[in-house]
């Protein structure tokens, strides 16, 4: 279970030390690739080997094209964590979630997988999910 927000620094060669409670679950490697909303998914092998299963058989079924299916594997990476707990993020994943070399970045907890996120974006999407949970609990509280 992937929980919390912790603030990061990409090093110059793109790496990134993962949060030490989420490490043991994405040694000795992980996958990275294009999440929602402009971040990067990291999810532990087993995880993203269930997602890909569960692709395939919506392929099957005529829920999820081909191309979609081919795209999804196609922008993931494999990538190993080292010694000191950091993941290396190649340069076209960093570009999409538009991460910036030796710059703060936002390791959050999404349940089942982490997310990579420049910060500035991670706290405008926040911003609207506690919007949308805080309006949520008062509309529940005057009905």
């Amino acid at each position: 279970m992937f929980v919390g927000r912790h603030e990061r620094q990409l090093d110059p060669k793109g790496r990134l030390a993962l949060p030490s409670n989420f490490r043991s679950q994405f040694e000795p490697r992980c996958y990275l690739s294009f999440g929602e909303e402009g971040c990067i998914d990291v999810l532990p092998a087993a995880t993203f080997e269930e997602v890909a299963y569960e692709m395939l058989e919506k392929v099957k079924r005529g829920e999820m094209t081909k191309a979609e299916q081919r795209s999804v594997a196609a922008n993931a990476i494999e990538v190993s964590v080292d010694a000191q707990g950091r993941i290396t993020i190649d340069k076209e994943l960093r570009e999409f979630a538009g991460l910036e070399l030796a710059t703060s970045v936002v390791v959050a907890g999404s349940f089942d997988r982490a997310e990579i996120w420049n910060a500035a974006v991670y706290d405008e999407q926040n911003a609207v999910g506690s919007a949308r949970i805080k309006a949520a609990a008062v509309s529940a509280s005057t009905s």
